[in-house]
């Protein structure tokens, strides 16, 4: 790790942003996006949602709680989302090389350097998360003094099919059988479901699970544009066709919209908080989300069995759609958000409660 190093962000429109490195020494290049989140860079950066991108975080102060250590619960990382770093650079204001938290294993510019992502601090990132809602999301890289990088555009790629397992996984014994679509699955959504009684069998984004014995079936969050998901969305119209539950969550929201016959479309700069605000559609009952997506459904699009069931207060874009009659509904926020809010881990009760009245028939 190289600290002090001069580094520049470079984005494509040719603004330049000059700060000091942290973390890995290589160059990095990637889709630029923002976070407002004020804790919770260990769960952010290892959310496979981010994958290619460079994040920025609004809040000044990083890394003066370090980096938790790889602890394990059922398997899975204890407190991360996934098995690894999957930014392809981080920039914060200000870098807290010494931190201080009973639970800390290591800082992270140790983390991210032995994960080769580079790290650039000293940046105005209010002013550059201004232009970045001004312009809409662009491309970046991140250069140290003497190095290159050609720009990657991530969104052309298919990368749910980087980040999805390869093999299926189960975990739990409890009372519903859950199929969790891992389209770039974050930890948090098993830890969610484990807590209420269930057994999560966990498959890779194209494994066609439509014809076996399960509860529900859970569409995971997961990065990238949703129509390159097409094997994950003709597997899904066959589940759709049995009338079992099913929930979607971020991406999955999107997938289920489509293999309803609906669209999805590219937004601006996307929403990357956590205080969106949210309200549940036909009630002034407002809920604060974690978001992190690119794309949104295109409620209009959808038929008439189809309805919103979450509205973004901000700009009134769909959070959520469900069917009238069919117990399929999904959320465009993380009700599974780590770390937080947590005010809609409900939306995992009511489709506990959709599994209930479906196996009590």
């Amino acid at each position: 790790m190289n600290e002090y190093r001069k580094a520049r962000l470079i984005l494509e429109d040719g603004t330049e942003y000059e700060g000091l490195s942290f973390g890995g020494d290589a160059p990095a290049a990637g889709e630029v996006v923002f976070n407002t989140a004020m804790t919770g860079y260990p769960e952010n950066l290892s959310d496979p949602s981010y994958h290619g991108q460079i994040l920025v975080s609004t809040y000044p102060l990083i890394g003066n709680y370090g980096v938790p250590p790889r602890t394990r619960e059922h398997g899975l990382l204890a407190h991360f989302e996934s098995e690894r770093v999957h930014v392809a650079g981080y920039v914060v204001a200000e870098y807290s090389r010494e931190y201080s938290h009973w639970g800390a294993a290591q800082s992270l510019g140790d983390w991210l350097a032995a994960c080769g992502v580079p790290g650039l601090c000293g940046i105005d990132t209010r002013a550059l998360t201004k232009r970045l809602r001004e312009r809409g999301t662009m491309l970046g890289k991140i250069v140290h003094d003497g190095q290159e990088i050609a720009w990657h555009d991530p969104n052309k790629a298919n990368l749910v099919e980087s980040v999805s397992v390869r093999e299926r996984a189960v975990y739990g014994t409890g009372r519903y059988t859950v199929v969790l679509v891992d389209c770039g699955a974050k930890n948090n959504i098993i830890r969610c479901l484990l807590r209420r009684d269930t057994t999560v069998i966990r498959v890779p984004w194209d494994d066609d699970y439509s014809g076996e014995d399960y509860d529900g079936v859970l569409l995971s969050n997961g990065p990238g544009d949703p129509k390159a998901c097409a094997a994950t969305i003709a597997v899904l119209k066959k589940a759709m066709a049995r009338g079992r539950p099913i929930l979607g969550i971020c991406l999955g929201n999107q997938l289920l919209a489509l293999a309803a016959g609906g669209d999805t479309f590219k937004l601006k700069y996307g929403h990357r908080s956590h205080n969106q605000p949210v309200l549940r559609a036909g009630s002034d009952r407002c809920y604060i989300t974690a978001q992190n997506h690119g794309f949104a459904t295109d409620p209009a699009s959808l038929g008439g069995e189809w309805e919103q069931l979450f509205v973004n207060a901000n700009d009134g874009s769909c959070e959520g759609i469900r069917h009238r009659s069919l117990p399929f509904c999904a959320a465009q926020f993380h009700p599974e958000a780590s770390g937080g809010p947590t005010d809609t881990e409900f939306v995992f009760d009511e489709f506990i409660g959709a599994m209930e009245r479906w196996a009590g028939r």
